[in-house]
């Protein structure tokens, strides 16, 4: 009785959440479907409850599949100026990959009790944002798709088309919503919308940003990829991205992490990095450095190849001590990242001299078949 109860309460807690936050009555998933296929959003409420006396909530849209709604949450903390420099983290965006969610939610949870003690990090917020957007697909993790409730994987639903051509349906397709890998044909969906909206609002006016967005299911190995997504050729802010990778490099010589462009694995149509990119680009002169981290999930299939006939085995670490393991290895990163943004002037501001250094340095790294620009 006590556990229906606390069931109760949870629901109703809820129901008046959502009422608070202007959206209205929303046909939410009961508690007991919460608990059992999206316990992230039980944790993640109660992140947002604890935390709205120092952070602010930001409600972005709606998610809607034919029995459920679920709001679209971010919360940033630390300096209101739109031009402060910006760290923002993103999970969830394809719903099988939950383990970028938990991530998030963790490093998060983290950064939060740190804000309660650390004189250090509180001062810093005074000139730093930090943001958090855990759940870009709540209802595909809750179902356990990669795509959106319409079938369409966000990550291809943006207007950017490759400027070199993809892999057949991997790198997006206007076949079927059926397949996977689907860009959509009625524009951007609300999940799309609600993360390009957070990012115009948070980093479009800043003259430094990084922004991390965490996934899993390819390789054996962590691997942080900046842009493109739509092309081989680089990116503007190579020199930058080079200063920074030489940075971590030299503070954490034995990381684990192959830093590296995205499109050196494979292009693709619609990326929203790509797109968020080039529409930061057009009306800011500052630097931009768009980080996908993409977690090595092959390696947990290899050392527990029965979870492949799990749903999520190809994305999860299934084994909980390994769950456990992932959810605190990108807390040097983070820390590190915090520092950076922090102190960006030493990568995001560079001579002409040292901006050409880098950049012959990151085509000798990273585009060696490529003729130097």
């Amino acid at each position: 009785m006590e556990k229906v109860l606390k069931r109760l309460q949870a629901q109703s807690d809820l129901r008046e959440r959502t009422r608070d936050l202007k959206l209205g009555e929303l046909q939410l998933p009961s508690i007991e479907l919460l608990e059992k296929k999206l316990p992230e959003w039980i944790l993640f409420e109660k992140l947002l409850a604890d935390l709205e006396s120092i952070g602010r909530v930001h409600v972005l849209g709606v998610t809607s599949s034919a029995h459920h709604q679920l709001p679209l949450i971010a919360m940033s903390f630390g300096s209101q100026d739109p031009k402060a420099p910006v760290l923002a983290l993103f999970g969830g965006v394809h719903g099988l990959e939950r383990i970028g969610s938990q991530v998030v939610l963790a490093l998060m949870r983290s950064f939060s009790e740190l804000l309660l003690w650390d004189q250090l990090l509180q001062d810093a917020l005074s000139k730093l944002r930090v943001v958090f957007f855990p759940m870009v697909n709540p209802l595909g993790i809750m179902n356990m798709r990669r795509a959106n409730p319409n079938g369409v994987d966000l990550m291809r639903n943006s207007p950017i088309t490759a400027l070199e051509k993809p892999t057949f349906l991997v790198g997006g397709h206007l076949i079927s919503p059926k397949l996977p890998w689907y860009r959509g044909h009625n524009g951007m969906e609300p999940e799309s919308q609600a993360l390009i909206q957070l990012c115009k609002e948070q980093f479009f006016e800043s003259s430094a940003v990084v922004t991390v967005d965490f996934h899993s299911g390819f390789g054996t190995q962590d691997r942080l990829w900046f842009p493109y997504a739509k092309t081989r050729e680089p990116f503007p802010h190579l020199p930058e991205m080079y200063a920074l990778s030489e940075k971590f490099e030299r503070t954490f010589p034995n990381h684990f992490y192959r830093i590296e462009p995205q499109a050196k694995n494979y292009t693709t149509h619609g990326d929203l990095w790509d797109y968020l990119y080039d529409e930061y680009m057009k009306t800011n002169s500052g630097t931009y450095l768009s980080l996908t981290l993409e977690m090595g999930s092959w390696m947990w299939v290899r050392k527990n190849p029965l979870q492949l006939f799990s749903s999520l085995g190809p994305y999860h670490p299934i084994k909980p001590h390994r769950q456990k393991r992932i959810l605190r290895r990108h807390i040097t990163l983070f820390d590190f990242l915090v520092r950076t943004v922090i102190s960006h002037s030493s990568w995001s501001s560079l001579s002409s001299e040292q901006r050409n250094k880098n950049k012959d340095r990151a085509y000798d790294l990273w585009y060696p078949h490529l003729e130097k620009k």
